[in-house]
């Protein structure tokens, strides 16, 4: 009796009890002896520079083993530039070190590190040391920069341009029968993972381990490695579980390298954990932006031009602006486009990724603006999409590797009961309530990591085998997803086979962003299970002592662990104990494609939402979400739609709660805490329901897997907003959609 294929199998989490019971480690947990504690200080202004600090308080405190400021911090060997950790390089999340010199460029910013043998020690110590500054006026808003604003060569990390177009934009909305303009703004978005980032480092003579919640840890490795000038081989990097990340712990803040500092200059293991407070001033955020669209059509629907505009704050440093143009000018077949973006100098640390970085924003703004085309129009707002269905890239001419957008319309619709809806807004009530339905269209690029992706496969005489990945398991079900990969690979059950993972000492895995997780690691772990496999084969074909001995191994297949052609059969265990052999093993490269590109690559999907609003007081609740993805191949149904399912719940999140400003004054954020920053939480959940349409890809990795971490956010709040308008006849073109603007 032979097992089932692993792959597409919806199994339960392998490291589900761990996780649960408490026996898993996270990087603030590791058992380390002697371990000492830092508490970061942030500063209270946001522009200006530090005159002066007193430790002589801290210092005094018993436990108190090192106060640490720009007087007597050690100079970084080097700050690494600004290249998205998906390149696989280092990954600083800024260009900016703090602690080198007494300039203050936004508030939070890290001033002073004090390292005691408690926590509760450092962090009473650190509201001892008595602070002076000068101060500037600082700029953080939108109207405070706007005058000031530039069109940047690139954008994020230089990895794309600050201005892309196609075709004659102004022709296009020229020739337009209709034409729709829209600014939309949006709140600031700050990380919120339930656990905070931090780092505990430990020297052992010249050599570092780092503890580290990250994404990836030979991004952390490299960035840490150069910033403090050390070999790349005398660092370690592990981190087996991160709680939670969603982009905050995607590039590498300074919160690793301080920690390393502080451990060599107390001479003991250091951990630094930044408060939920620190988390609002230093792990990046989704900075506040303005967009601007013009949409032209036809009387029948068909589009003839889209001009979509950004304006946003960066830091005084990097030019960063999350991508909110790309997927909107991929999305449609439209002959025209103009996509610009603008960005001013501010006082904020530099942007970040957040779930969906720019698509969740930048596809708001247009899913809105087709919805309200549709209504200008008199059309539903799936027929306006399909009239304007791209059956190639618009910017490229190349074809797609693979689609499967239609497909989402029509399952999507089917399963939310979009036939019944009547298109007149404000007309359907339940009592006191308002009732509407939106939909959106959804769309992600497929990022490709920018070197090798490496793995390793070993199999055991006792018939277990152990595949390895550096990666990180952030919550996502890596360790599950690829033992099915491993396990179909090597042709045994998936009870024989684990995978370990998060260690830079196992082979390299660049930072699983931007939706590549499951794309490359499972491409990698294939690969190595696969060269395990075939190195089976041929020694047995070549084994006079094989029952195989002399068969063609394209023959021979694998099952259960058994090696068969025809009617004759050899096992994994047989062939090693017979050659006292206790184990084998095989690595596994797979190199991206590179060079000219022959397809275009995007995620597609479909959301569906229904609000009921209460006319007198404004309250929105969102009662049923539907969204219909074709993310490639599915490795694990399960995890697949938790991933799905938490992106859509984010994407309810951005559209009616979370937002955080800045004192145009002070240049601080107006909300650091849980208590203030509003997210949504079990009672504001609907009821969600994800449909997983699989289409084949034998373009983007072996595999043809897609992932599906960020496209279950973009489009959800879109739709949101069309549900409100429907439901109320107002069209808002504010995020996050607040009691006040439906008063």
């Amino acid at each position: 009796m032979t097992t089932a294929p692993a792959i597409g199998r919806p199994l339960d989490r392998v490291d589900g009890r761990a996780i649960v019971t408490g026996s898993a480690h996270f990087s603030a947990e590791m058992p380390i002896l002697g371990m000492t504690y830092a508490c970061l200080v942030g500063s209270r202004i946001a522009s200006g520079r530090v005159t002066g600090i007193d430790a002589t308080d801290a210092q005094a405190e018993e436990g108190v083993l090192a106060v640490l400021t720009h007087e007597n911090l050690p100079r970084i060997a080097e700050q690494p530039p600004l290249i998205p950790s998906l390149a696989g390089t280092a990954a600083p999340g800024q260009t900016f070190f703090p602690m080198q010199d007494d300039i203050v460029h936004y508030a939070g910013q890290h001033i002073a590190v004090v390292v005691a043998d408690t926590w509760e020690r450092a962090q009473h110590a650190a509201s001892l040391l008595r602070v002076s500054y000068e101060e500037t006026p600082p700029v953080t808003t939108l109207e405070q920069g706007r005058a000031q604003a530039f069109e940047p060569d690139s954008i994020f990390g230089g990895w794309m341009p600050g201005r892309f177009q196609r075709g004659d934009v102004e022709a296009g909305l020229a020739e337009a029968d209709v034409r729709v303009e829209a600014t939309f703004t949006y709140a600031a978005n700050n990380h919120n993972p339930i656990e905070p980032s931090n780092t505990t480092a430990e020297w052992d003579g010249d050599e570092l381990v780092l503890y580290d919640a990250t994404q990836g840890v030979n991004a952390t490795q490299i960035t840490v490695a150069r910033q403090l000038g050390i070999p790349l081989s005398k660092v370690r990097v592990i981190s087996h579980y991160v709680g939670g990340s969603f982009g905050s712990k995607a590039m590498i803040h300074s919160h690793a390298a301080l920690a390393a500092m502080a451990a060599r200059e107390v001479g003991r293991p250091v951990k630094l954990v930044l408060t939920r407070e620190q988390m609002f001033t230093s792990v990046g955020h989704r900075e506040e932006q303005e967009q601007h669209l013009v949409v032209g059509a036809t009387r029948d629907g068909r589009l003839t031009g889209i001009r979509h505009h950004k304006l946003s704050p960066t830091s005084h440093f990097d030019d960063w602006a999350e991508p909110s143009i790309g997927v909107s000018s991929e999305i449609y077949a439209c002959p025209n486009f103009e996509g610009v973006y603008r960005i001013f100098r501010a006082n904020t640390m530099t942007p970040t990724f957040m779930r969906a970085p720019g698509e969740a924003s930048g596809m708001l703004a247009l899913e809105c603006a087709m919805d309200e085309l549709a209504h200008t129009l008199g059309m539903d707002p799936i027929e306006l999409r399909l009239r304007n269905y791209a059956d190639v890239s618009p910017s490229s001419g190349l074809p797609w590797s693979s689609n499967g957008l239609r497909e989402c319309y029509r399952r999507g619709a089917a399963r939310f009961g979009w036939e019944k809806r009547d298109p007149r807004p404000g007309v359907r009530r339940e009592g006191n309530w308002l009732i509407g339905t939106g939909m959106a269209g959804a769309g992600f690029p497929v990022a490709l990591p920018g070197n090798p992706q490496r793995a390793r496969a070993r199999l055991y005489s006792d018939g277990t085998a152990v595949v390895q990945a550096a990666t990180p398991g952030f919550g996502t079900g890596v360790a599950t997803v690829m033992t099915q990969v491993a396990a179909d690979a090597l042709g045994m059950p998936v009870e024989r086979c684990r995978f370990e993972y998060g260690d830079t000492d196992l082979p390299n895995i660049a930072a699983a962003v931007g939706s590549e997780g499951s794309g490359m690691i499972s491409a990698a772990v294939h690969s190595a299970a696969t060269a395990l496999r075939n190195q089976f084969i041929s020694r047995c074909v070549a084994d006079a002592n094989s029952p195989l001995y002399g068969a063609d191994p394209v023959d021979v297949v694998v099952r259960d662990g058994v090696m068969t052609a025809g009617t004759a059969s050899d096992s994994y265990t047989d062939l090693l104990q017979r050659n006292f052999q206790p184990d084998a093993e095989a690595s596994g490269v797979w190199d991206p494609p590179g060079g000219d590109a022959e397809f275009a690559m995007l995620t597609f999907g479909a959301q569906f939402a229904e609000v009921a609003v209460d006319r007198d007081l404004g309250v929105v609740r969102v009662r049923r979400m539907t969204g219909a993805f074709a993310p490639g191949r599915v490795l694990n149904p399960k995890t697949a739609r938790s991933q799905l399912m938490g992106g859509m719940l984010w994407g309810l999140s951005q559209a009616l709660l979370e937002a955080n400003y800045t004192h145009p004054r002070t240049g601080r954020w107006a909300n650091t805490s849980l208590g203030e920053y509003l997210v949504a939480v079990n009672a504001d959940a609907p009821d969600v329901d994800v449909e997983l349409i699989e289409v084949e890809d034998d373009v983007v990795n072996p595999l043809g897997v897609k992932g599906v971490g960020e496209i279950g956010q973009v489009g959800a709040a879109a739709a949101i907003a069309n549900a409100v308008h429907h439901a109320t006849g107002h069209r808002v073109r504010k995020i996050p959609i607040t009691i006040e603007d439906l008063l």
